[in-house]
This record gives C-alpha cells, structure tokens and sequence, in this order.
C-alpha cells in the first residue's frame, strides 16, 4: 500500500515555477511516508503534479511510483495506492492486444489499461484501490476509487484547481487550504461521529470520493461517474447451491488476496470470520511448506478483569489457542497496557486526520505497530458482519424497528456532556433524521421483497454504507500509521454482489446468526469456532483506565486554552465524571460506552489543538 497525493488544473502552467510545486508534492508525501516508508517519487508536469510514498508489496525492485508512459510525444502518468487480485489476467489480455510492459507491477497494468479502454476500464479491476491518471492528450485528470471504500481518497476543489491525497493530511500541505470546521462539520463530530457521513472529509471544502466512483476533471468541468452500485434481484440458488457459490466466492477471495512478493500473515482472534480467513491461507502456506504467521490482541489483566456482557459474552484467548492447534500456525498474543491504549490516542488521531474509535482505534493502532516487526501484509476478517448479518441490530426487535441509525439509537449519551445552546446550535436529532433517512431511500429495492425483508435490506445498507466504511476507515489509518498493509477478503465486491440477494432465511437458518458463512467453514475449522456465539473485538475492562481517563479530561477543563470547552458544559462534565459507567449502553457500536465518551473528548480537543481549526 501507498500514499499518494497531488494537484491538477487545466488552465494553470505549474513548470513556470517548477521548484516552488515542486516543493509542495514533497512536502505531499513527506507527511503521508508512514504509509509508505520505502521509497517516494513525485511527476510535475504543465497541468498536473502527483507525489507518491511507497510500501513496497509487489514488484519490489521496478515499481517505483508515479509510473509514466510516453507514447507519441505524450506522456501519461498514475499514482496509485492499492492491490489488484487480477493482474495477470489483465496484463495478459493486453499482451494480446500488443502492449509490453517494463516493470511487473500492478500499477503500470492499471494505466495501460486505461490507455487502451478508456475511463470505464475500472469496471475489469477486482482489488482495492485510490488512484489518479494524468491523460494529456486530453488535458484531463481522473481519480477512481474502489467499490468498497477500501483505499481512501479525498479531494478540495477550489477555482479550477483541485488537491487530492490519501489522507486529508496531505491536502492541508498544499499551501491556502486551511483546516476549518463549520456547522455540519460539527454535526459529523458530535451528532454521527466517530462515523462520517460517505462522501464528506468533515473539514470545510473537504471531500472524499465515494466508493464505486470515478471523478474527471478538465477544461470542459469536473464530472462523477458511478461505475458500481449494489443492485437488488431476485435470488433463485436454492440453499446447497448457495452455500457452495458463497463458499467459492470466499475462498477464491482469500488465495487471490495472498499474492504478494514479501511475507503473509492474518489477524486471528478465534472468532469464525478471521479463523476461516487464517484457515484458508494456512493451507495454501503448507502446500508449499510455509507456515503462516498470526497475531491476537487483547488488553493486560483482562483474564482478571473481564466481565461477560449480551454483547461480549465470552474471551476470545481459549478460542485462539484451539485455532493456533489446528492451524500449526507460528502464533504470537500480542498484549495492550492501559498505558499503551492511552499514549496511542492521539497517533489515532493523527493517524485519521480525525477524531477516532477512541481507545478502540488507538489500541488497533498499537498492535499494528508490534504485528509491522515481523510483516508487512496482513489478512483480516472485517466486513463479515455487515454482509452476513452478524451484529445484534439486525436480529434485535427495537433496532429493527428503530427509525434512525441502530447503532446509535439514543442521541441522549452524545448530548450528556454538551452546553444547551450547542445542543440546540447543532440540531442533532433533525441532522441525524435527515442523514438516516437519506440512506434508507437509496437502498435498492426490490419489489419482490416482502416488506420485513424490506427492512433487512435496508438495514444491510446502512451497514455496508456507514458501520463497514467506518471500520475500514479504521483499519486502513491504524495498519498504514505503522506501513502495514492490511487486506479485507470478505469485501470482495462479487461476494458482496451475491450475498446481498440471499434471503434472510438463508443467511440465518433456523435462527442460527451467520448460519451460511458457518455452513461455508464446516470442515475447514474446529466446530467449537465455527458455532462460536459472537462477541465483538476486545475491549479494555480495568477501571484504572477510566480513572486515568477523567484526569486527562480533568486537565482538559482547567485548561482555559482547551479548543473543546467552547462546546462542554462544566457541571455535566462534572457529574459524568462522578456517575459510574454503564458498559450496558454503549452510545456508538457495541464497545464505546462511558469510557470511550471520555475518550472521546480527549481525541477531539487534541484534534483542534492539533490543526488550528478554526470553527466557521
């Protein structure tokens, strides 16, 4: 994986001061090299600067970046961030047609096939992905990005010019854009966060390009295309045939999304998702003599600590441990200190350019950083959930019939901490009703559905739109914080496409939750995984943490210089802090209750301290 950035504007002669952009693309990608620590490039032509950082997967010794080709005098030219799982079917079918290649890489296939197909090649790539090409025949620049969302990309169009990067760091390097945060900005922070909205960057003049789209600029204008979209059909797979389809699409999923020049490894926590995604990639090592290496997280003392909830009812240790068995993988328990979690807050932050999962972020980030000494790609199995159905708010009665976000249900716990005229400034119940229900009208309907299967759907939009994004938004800015290259088999979009249409029963049956995805794993786990009750990632149970979270918040409000006290109400502030916890009701997901509320704070006042926001 990469970073990449850059800047385009058709009507703008950028060599009449080569040194003075050339500068900037450094500074682009100087402030994105941890997510590619190995190598960095940048191109600069009349129309067009591109930066690159590079974590070196594939083609490691002639895939430099940005990659150009020179064809009648005119050179075009791409910087990319991401992994295709088809390169050799797409490079062969170019030989085919007489084009050569000088280096192995992926990225180079991508910008032939663009000079061969045109714009809507995208629709023939099968990975995950945020590029740009330079076409000067044209006089044109194109951003893409994947249908899952996987890579990001974010962009600010200001005059004719637009400024894009990887991370919204690297806009802020561009010089003239200045971080500030207006109304609705405020709105993504307190009323939807630690999610955000698709499409939006939070800060003023900040945008992300949505997944599935590809954006064209030049003289003529700037215009969207969507090239991917879930589409609803009748499912006519009877239950055999389903779960054989479903369990080729996977597996298929899994090998392809091993290919690599360095090292595999996976995130194994014992539950069914990551021990079917470890499975798969053991087997495949042992073919050639590997072993594959895995890693577990967990928090320090929580054997001592931990408390089953509805939510979390077991630990996941004596289920890795029975994995780690029947893989005979090279395994190691990777633990996080209080004090670890707590430092890591605010690399989360800087990590996503936002205010984050809390400690939830910040510990991922830390296990990242520990799992990067022994390799640089890893397998994982998130965005299960969202497409099998696995969280409670698609089996729960009240989340069911809930008229707004399931995994927010109660905006009451945001407010808790916040001054009345804010709360009233802000408006949050009509901005979430008004964001709620604009998802819910772009599911895609059917008209088959009766109207309960009408619900599910609409509730596995909202999942894949909004909880799935905002998990790989973390798993992207956690694993590249370190150059660790992090993979998502279970988001390749033909299963996504194919499960989407597979009737509730069958992905549920006889009430079993995520019974097809399990019926997938018979005979490639031991049964006591594979019919394994969920429970969510590790959460931290020690009430020390809490204690040293209310002194930090504490500081913050004597601080009289704290950005955050503009929004904070002192009296409420002080009565949570003396209010014990309730891990029962969390106010975002299913981890972030009382102490990430806290949290919380911390991350967003160090995010205005850090940026200079200025709040418009």
């Amino acid at each position: 994986m990469c970073g990449i950035a850059g800047f385009f504007n058709p009507k703008k002669d950028y060599l009449e001061q080569k040194a003075y952009y050339s500068k900037i693309l450094e500074d682009m990608y100087t402030v994105q090299r941890h997510r590619g620590p190995d190598d960095c490039g940048a191109f600069l032509t009349s129309n067009a600067g591109f930066a690159h950082a590079r974590l070196s997967i594939i083609d490691l010794k002639t895939g430099h970046q940005p990659i150009t080709r020179t064809m009648s005098g005119e050179t075009w030219a791409i910087v990319y961030n991401g992994e295709l799982y088809n390169t050799d079917e797409l490079r062969e079918n170019l030989l085919s047609k007489g084009w050569t290649f000088d280096t192995d890489s992926d990225t180079e296939v991508i910008l032939v096939s663009y000079m061969e197909y045109g714009a809507d090649f995208v629709k023939q790539l099968n990975g995950i992905f945020a590029f740009a090409i330079y076409d000067p025949i044209k006089n044109m620049m194109l951003l893409y990005r994947d249908r899952s969302g996987i890579k990001p990309l974010f962009y600010s169009i200001f005059d004719h010019e637009v400024v894009f990067s990887s991370e919204i760091k690297g806009i802020f390097a561009y010089p003239g854009i200045e971080p500030k945060v207006d109304k609705e900005g405020l709105n993504e922070v307190f009323s939807i966060g630690p999610a955000k909205t698709y499409g939006k960057g939070v800060f003023k003049g900040i945008d992300e390009l949505l997944p599935g789209y590809y954006m064209m600029f030049s003289p003529s204008g700037v215009h969207s295309n969507c090239y991917w979209k879930l589409e609803s059909h009748v499912h006519e797979d009877d239950y055999a045939t389903t779960v054989e389809k479903t369990k080729e699409l996977l597996i298929d999923s899994i090998k392809r999304q091993m290919v690599s020049h360095v090292p595999i490894c996976t995130f194994l926590s014992g539950g069914v998702d990551s021990s079917l995604v470890s499975a798969v990639c053991a087997a495949e090592l042992a073919k050639k003599g590997e072993q594959l290496n895995t890693f577990s997280f967990d928090f320090v003392g929580n054997e001592k600590y931990f408390k089953a909830s509805s939510f979390q009812p077991s630990q996941d240790r004596p289920f890795v441990d029975i994995m780690v068995k029947h893989l005979n993988s090279n395994h190691r328990y990777l633990e996080c200190s209080i004090q670890d979690q707590t430092n890591c807050l605010k690399d989360s932050v800087d990590a996503r350019d936002l205010p984050a999962m809390a400690d939830i972020d910040s510990s991922i980030l830390y296990f990242c950083s520990k799992v990067k000494q022994y390799n640089k790609v890893a397998l994982t199995g998130e965005c299960a959930d969202e497409i099998f159905g696995g969280y409670p708010w698609f089996h729960k009665k009240e989340c069911f019939e809930a008229n707004t976000f399931p995994w927010t249900m109660d905006l009451e716990a945001r407010k808790v901490l916040l001054k009345d005229d804010f709360i009233e400034y802000l408006d949050m119940d009509d901005y979430v009703a008004k964001t709620y229900a604009k998802s819910v009208s772009e599911t895609p309907k059917l008209a088959e559905d009766t109207p309960q299967e009408a619900r599910r759907r609409e509730i596995a939009y909202l999942n894949q739109k909004w909880f799935m994004q905002t998990l790989l938004d973390r798993m992207d800015r956690t694993s590249m914080y370190s150059g660790l290259e992090a993979r998502v088999p279970f988001a390749d979009h033909r299963l996504i496409e194919y499960v989407w249409n597979v009737p509730w029963e069958m992905k549920t049956r006889n009430d079993v939750v995520k019974s097809l995805l399990r019926e997938c794993g018979i005979g490639l786990i031991p049964d006591d995984v594979l019919f394994r009750r969920k429970s969510p990632y590790p959460k931290i149970y020690d009430k020390n943490y809490e204690t040293l979270l209310a002194s930090m918040v504490t500081e913050i409000m004597e601080d009289s210089s704290s950005p955050v006290l503009q929004f904070l109400d002192r009296k409420k502030v002080e009565t949570f802090l003396k209010s014990p916890s309730d891990y029962g009701k969390p106010w975002y997901g299913q981890l972030m209750a009382g102490p990430q509320m806290l949290a919380y704070v911390v991350q967003i006042n160090y995010w205005m301290q850090k940026w200079n926001i200025k709040v418009v």
